[in-house]
């Protein structure tokens, strides 16, 4: 199986299987001496990790993971990275294959599985194997790396649409992000969440979700123009994760109801000399490179496919029936997707900014030094 290598200069391989012994990844072109302990990836798989709420599947994963190599001790006792490929191992330790026994030869409608057989002419129907979502584990504990690699990066996400309810804009507030099981800004939306999940999960059903992705401290110049787009890549990363059925940029498809007028990011002077835009209706991106402005990502989560009414379907002999799966299943996978379209956006930056580093040096920002443009 090709093509599980994400990444040019911060690289990023993923392995393992939703029922196999583990998962993991190994990290190659992180810079060295870059404080790294355990303790801050395993924060954000911690975020991720099934079974902390009636809203996720009950599988209990610790998702506890493991630094096998690419770090070093010091002269303090602080562990740092050396410049090796990192590896990283997270077990699996709840694995309950029985429960997909049934669906053995059965293609769910909506899954991968059809897809994955027609392919590879054999299927891992426990959980999905290489096509399960427990795959993205590896990805939140690259993007943990990722987040060290841009001085001043700030990375953030949150849940704002489950099914056809939208949370208040008006009512955003980071704080409230962690305080409750759906990484929703609107604390008056996430009870109404609650209730409406609640109704949804017990007639065995699932709902999609929208999800929004923050990237503050990005320094313009970031991307390219033609080949190397940054927001190409930052479309292509969101896609890739498990059951992602749309991106958008900045104000994405609304722009298309936009005048030029309205669409255009005015700039003025700042008084710090640089160039200051007036709005961010490009979502920190320009020609495929980055302005400096925050970067603004939404993509759209499809419902989980594992469900317990009945679908027609057919099996690998080519029979018609029906199924239904039973087991343990998100009803709304959009919510464990806020880390990790996180970490696919850290990614994507810390890859582009050591791409950037190799080209022209240490320099990143506006103005270049002794370069034109009228600054100072």
């Amino acid at each position: 199986m090709s093509f599980n290598t994400f990444g040019h200069m911060f690289r990023v391989t993923t392995f393992g299987e939703s029922h196999g012994a583990a998962i993991g990844c190994v990290v190659d072109g992180c810079p060295p001496r870059i404080p790294l302990e355990a303790s801050d990836i395993q924060r954000e798989l911690d975020r991720r990790r099934p079974g902390q709420s009636r809203f996720t599947t009950q599988r209990r994963e610790p998702d506890e993971v493991r630094i096998l190599s690419g770090v070093f001790a010091d002269e303090g006792g602080a562990q740092v990275t050396t410049g090796a490929p990192i590896a990283l191992l997270i077990d699996n330790v709840d694995q309950r294959s029985k429960d997909y026994s049934e669906i053995k030869d059965a293609y769910r409608p909506g899954h991968a599985d059809y897809a994955y057989d027609a392919k590879y002419g054999i299927r891992d129907y426990r959980g999905g194997g290489r096509s399960s979502a427990r795959e993205t584990a590896a990805r939140v504990a690259a993007g943990a790396i990722a987040r060290k690699i841009v001085p001043g990066l700030r990375v953030r996400g949150a849940l704002i649409q489950m099914g056809p309810h939208r949370i208040d804009r008006a009512a955003w507030d980071w704080d409230a992000v962690e305080q409750n099981p759906f990484f929703c800004p609107d604390a008056t939306m996430a009870e109404r969440y609650a209730d409406f999940l609640d109704g949804v999960r017990k007639t065995g059903s699932s709902v999609g979700a929208v999800i929004e992705v923050l990237a503050e401290g990005v320094p313009a110049g970031l991307g390219a123009p033609v080949y190397g787009k940054l927001d190409a890549e930052l479309a292509g990363a969101l896609m890739g994760i498990n059951a992602v059925k749309g991106v958008e940029i900045g104000d994405g498809f609304a722009t298309a109801a936009m005048s030029g007028e309205e669409n255009a990011d005015e700039m003025r002077m700042g008084n710090d000399g640089r160039p200051r835009f007036l709005s961010n209706h490009a979502g920190g991106i320009l020609g495929g490179i980055s302005t400096g402005q925050p970067l603004v990502v939404r993509f759209a989560v499809k419902p989980t496919s594992s469900i317990l009414t009945p679908r027609a379907t057919v099996d690998r002999f080519g029979r018609e029936t029906e199924i239904s799966t039973k087991g343990r299943h998100d009803p709304c996978v959009g919510i464990r997707a806020v880390p990790i379209g996180e970490a696919m956006v850290a990614c994507v930056i810390a890859d582009h900014f050591l791409r950037h580093r190799g080209q022209v040096g240490e320099q990143v920002g506006w103005p270049a030094e002794g370069a034109g443009g009228g600054g100072p």
